[in-house]
């Protein structure tokens, strides 16, 4: 019964909803993640408020990668290490490649060697360009074995920047565009060999298989110079992308945990707000009803017996002192600077319904069955509020006149709260803006009961609830 007026209401099932979230970024505050989502945020304050509510947000490095990951193929991070790698690489192929070259230019001059010095030193240079610009490396390198090619007739040492073409092409080109390295390579495998064949073969008579053997042997290991570096490269490519493609779809999992967390914790900040609400409105509301109701009744007592007139306003003021502690309950839990002490009460049980009942007035009477058990402090909070909602109800609604009576019954497994009065019943009409009912049935559900509340035939309202003692100590 509340302002938003009386209806019949049937029992309400148990809710048993939850959810757990097994995650190792326990550190983390949840967060529904958008695309460029980059800080990770963590609770602050009680009551699973967290930083990403009041905007407070911790960037950590590195979570942008962890969290949003891009498709890698393994290209190394340390780009200057990766260049000094490659200068080294060239110095020594240029030691081994380019250097003998300048001396034959230099003591034997002619058309063979100058070729061969330019050409090399060509695809010897290409080297520093490799993971930048694989392809040109490429083209460079097709450049300098075309220029051996035609001008020089014998195999050319710098023809070992192949397979480091080769494999960079493979490394790090995607697609089908990474293959033109293996139609060039087969190209070069016949047509350099082909070249090279006469300087190759001109101490062996030309009627025998030598000459053959050794074309084929040379084709064979031009061919090889291409196609295992490749293999290589294309292996080592295939394994970083499936290692990419892992990161992302354990980011995805992370981020489908985090936003969980998320609204775990956004359930759980709803689920106290109205717990508190709830606590706040049985306290302000009982409370003030039966001050008012003590006070009318002072008022008119006064003028008959003013000697009772001190009975009364003691009433009114143990009323208001009971509504500070509790208050001062709640504030506490609510308080953020855990340095602070809050004035602590213990919560009101089954031992207080007969106070309760008896500061609510004299048309509120008391009838209780059975033998007291020792329960949870939830459940006998749960009955306490029940009883404390309906009598609340009564001084609001049921009229001036009305009397209600409050039975409550202790069975061996359940405990029976009934609270019937004589008044409007049906007829009265609210404001829509209570939440008594749904309070009493929130928490009788809450602790596995069932509410009933609706007006009597005739007239008057009653509230029945039913409560399991599974939760006794």
């Amino acid at each position: 019964m509340s302002t938003s007026g009386r209806d019949m209401t049937t029992p309400a099932p148990q809710d048993r909803s939850g959810s757990g979230v097994r995650a190792r970024l326990t550190r983390f505050s949840p967060s529904l993640f958008p695309a460029g989502f980059h800080t990770a945020r963590f609770p602050t304050g009680r009551g699973g408020r967290s930083a990403g509510r009041s905007g407070e947000q911790l960037s950590i490095p590195g979570m942008e990668e962890v969290l949003n990951p891009k498709i890698d193929d393994g290209r190394p991070q340390d780009t200057e290490r990766s260049l000094w790698i490659d200068i080294t690489v060239v110095v020594a192929l240029t030691v081994l490649t380019v250097v003998p070259y300048v001396t034959s230019v230099i003591l034997h001059p002619s058309v063979e060697y100058v070729a061969a010095l330019v050409s090399s030193m060509m695809m010897v240079a290409s080297v520093s360009i490799r993971r930048d610009q694989p392809i040109m490396m490429l083209a460079l390198v097709s450049v300098g074995a075309g220029i051996q090619l035609l001008l020089v007739p014998w195999p050319v040492l710098s023809i070992l920047t192949i397979p480091i073409a080769s494999y960079s092409v493979a490394r790090w080109v995607d697609g089908a565009q990474s293959r033109w390295v293996l139609w060039v390579g087969a190209l070069g495998a016949i047509l350099g060999p082909a070249r090279w064949h006469a300087a190759m073969t001109a101490d062996y008579p030309s009627d025998g298989g030598t000459p053959w053997m050794l074309l084929f042997l040379s084709m064979t290991v031009c061919a090889g110079l291409v196609i295992t570096p490749y293999a290589v490269g294309r292996r080592l490519r295939e394994a970083a992308l499936i290692e990419s493609q892992q990161r992302m779809a354990k980011a995805e999992r992370y981020r489908a945990i985090l936003a969980e967390r998320e609204q775990d914790a956004h359930v759980i900040e709803e689920r106290t707000r109205n717990e508190i609400a709830r606590e706040l409105h049985d306290i302000v509301a009982h409370s003030l009803s039966v001050m008012i109701v003590q006070a009318e009744g002072g008022k008119a007592l006064a003028a008959k017996k003013p000697e009772k007139a001190a009975d009364v306003l003691d009433i009114i003021a143990d009323t208001g002192r009971d509504a500070l502690v509790e208050m001062r309950r709640i504030v506490g839990v609510l308080r953020k600077d855990p340095s602070e002490k809050a004035a602590y009460s213990p919560s009101p049980g089954l031992t207080d319904i007969p106070e309760l009942v008896e500061h609510s007035g004299e048309r509120i009477t008391l009838t209780v069955t059975g033998q007291r058990p020792e329960v949870s402090e939830a459940l006998g909070l749960t009955a306490y509020r029940v009883v404390q909602e309906a009598v609340t109800n009564v001084l609001k609604h049921a009229g001036p006149t009305a009397h209600a009576e409050v039975a409550v019954h202790y069975r061996q497994t359940t405990m029976s709260l009934t609270i019937t009065d004589d008044g409007h019943g049906e007829t009265i009409q609210g404001d829509g803006r209570g939440h008594g009912l749904q309070g009493m049935r929130e928490r009788v559900t809450s602790m596995g009961g069932q509410l009933e509340t609706g007006p009597l035939a005739d007239h008057g309202f009653r509230v029945h609830a039913l409560l399991p003692l599974g939760a006794c100590r």
